[in-house]
């Protein structure tokens, strides 16, 4: 007796086993909440870290070229950087070369938390890399930047 789903069950089971985009997601959101875990002393995300670090340039770079990096839209990263701002880890300027562009300042106190959260990092990036096979750690980098 059918109950009227036109997707079997098999297929569910298939999809569950093969689907890169539920994989990806499962190892990105594990691998997340370590981090997360880790940089909770510090009062840090996972993405703020990745935020943060990725405004330790020589000049501070606009909304649209981080956004760019993070694979985020403009709305989601404005929003991401309210509680970055608040604490006082970084902050927006207008651009002097074109007003209507935005710069990402990491401040003095962003530069000292990113200081003290890299030790964190290395740890459990090493953990993670030693959790794999010697050579996997590149391997797997390289393909998921083939993905993106």
């Amino acid at each position: 007796m059918s109950n009227g789903n036109p997707v079997p069950y098999e297929t569910t089971l298939t999809v569950r086993d093969t689907c890169l985009c539920l994989h990806l997601q499962r190892a990105a959101r594990a691998v997340a909440r370590r981090f997360d875990e880790a940089f909770r002393p510090l009062g840090l995300t996972s993405g703020q870290f990745s935020l943060l670090m990725s405004l330790n340039r020589p000049q501070p770079p606009t909304i649209g070229n981080v956004a760019a990096l993070l694979a985020m839209d403009r709305t989601t990263l404005t929003a991401n950087l309210k509680p970055l701002q608040r604490r006082g880890l970084v902050e927006v300027a207008v651009d002097a070369e074109d007003r209507r562009s935005r710069r990402l300042v990491l401040t003095e106190a962003g530069r000292a938390l990113l200081a003290a959260a890299l030790p964190v990092w290395k740890c459990e990036h090493g953990a993670i890399d030693d959790a794999l096979a010697p050579e996997e750690p590149a391997r797997l980098r390289h393909e998921l930047k083939m993905l993106s």
